[in-house]
């Protein structure tokens, strides 16, 4: 990266958001101008970035003046609305939301399975879902050597992936049971605190959820495989960081387990965990996505099943999204 540029992120203050400024300043992201976005209520509040406090200011159609990057992290209303007027201004966006996910127009980027991408772009680009990101991440170097057909995989999902208040909600929750009180959901649909609920967005008519159909419709995009087929049941857990996934793979080319570790060994943002398995905990806070438990699939032919972990605040937002503002 040779210039300075003029960067602003659009809602600042939510957790993807505050993630993306740490990113920015431990990865020495070269930023002239940083100006920070949110709503009107948090207008006037400051963040911290390389030691000097940063005023937030109220969101509007003037914001993206003189600004070379906008990195999006708001949902895809503020992103649908605003967007294409950080365009119009001059900025290339770098979204987080679905607002423009399947577009065609839309380069959809994993920097690590398809940065070239990004040289189509007309203003905007796209970040994929977390769990989508996080899967892929793993499944790529193994397809680049044994041609995937499809996958089984189920989701674990942290609760942070629902924000801030999700995050306050099992707190709460686990709070008030340990002191016998009464409570209400209000963000999950159920009680989270000692349960798992097999639901993470709202259903289609198929009986699948939006989330469980982005790791089809994405990975298809990504890894340009447009026959690529993925069944999948998003879970949420109660877990505060870091979504895991079991995945079981179909490829076209027997597997060979050796050949398979050496694939993930050599990829770029996979670690290859040998001796036990990642969990969570020990993945929360690392750029890098884990991979474990790996073996031969016994219920199909050619399949690989294997474990991944990765933080989804990370690989699954705010550090794919710097990723690919690196790469502009």
């Amino acid at each position: 990266m040779s210039k300075t540029l003029r960067v602003a992120i659009v809602g600042a203050t939510g957790a993807v958001g505050v993630e993306m400024l740490r990113v920015m300043e431990r990865r020495h992201f070269p930023v002239s101008r940083l100006r920070l976005l949110a709503s009107a209520r948090s207008a006037g509040k400051t963040l911290e970035f390389r030691g000097e406090e940063i005023a937030i200011e109220a969101l509007g159609m003037n914001s993206f003046e003189d600004i070379d990057i906008a990195l999006f992290s708001a949902g895809s209303g503020i992103s649908k609305e605003f967007g294409p007027v950080a365009v119009d201004s001059g900025a290339v966006v770098v979204d987080n939301s679905s607002a423009f996910r399947m577009c065609d127009d839309v380069p959809l980027v994993v920097p690590e399975i398809n940065a070239d991408d990004i040289r189509t772009h007309h203003g905007i680009i796209a970040n994929p879902n977390c769990t989508t990101a996080i899967t892929l991440i793993a499944l790529h170097p193994l397809h680049k050597r044994f041609h995937v057909k499809r996958i089984f995989a189920s989701s674990y999902q942290a609760v942070s992936g629902a924000g801030a208040r999700a995050l306050e909600e099992l707190r709460s929750q686990v709070d008030a049971l340990a002191h016998g009180k009464k409570f209400s959901p209000v963000v999950f649909p159920h009680q989270i605190a000692f349960n798992v609920i097999p639901q993470v967005d709202s259903f289609l008519e198929t009986g699948y959820t939006k989330e469980e159909m982005k790791m089809q419709n994405e990975g298809r995009r990504i890894m340009h495989l447009p026959a690529f087929h993925a069944s999948v049941t998003c879970v949420r857990v109660p877990v505060f960081r870091a979504h895991s996934v079991a995945v079981s793979a179909e490829f076209v080319r027997s597997v060979d387990l050796g050949e398979a570790a050496d694939a993930l060994r050599q990829a770029p943002g996979v670690q290859l965990v040998e001796d036990g398995y990642p969990m969570p905990l020990g993945c929360a806070g690392q750029d890098d996505c884990f991979v474990g438990r790996m073996r031969r699939d016994c219920a199909m032919e050619n399949g690989l099943s294997f474990w991944v972990c990765g933080d989804q605040l990370l690989k699954g937002a705010a550090l794919n999204a710097v990723q690919i503002a690196e790469l502009l």
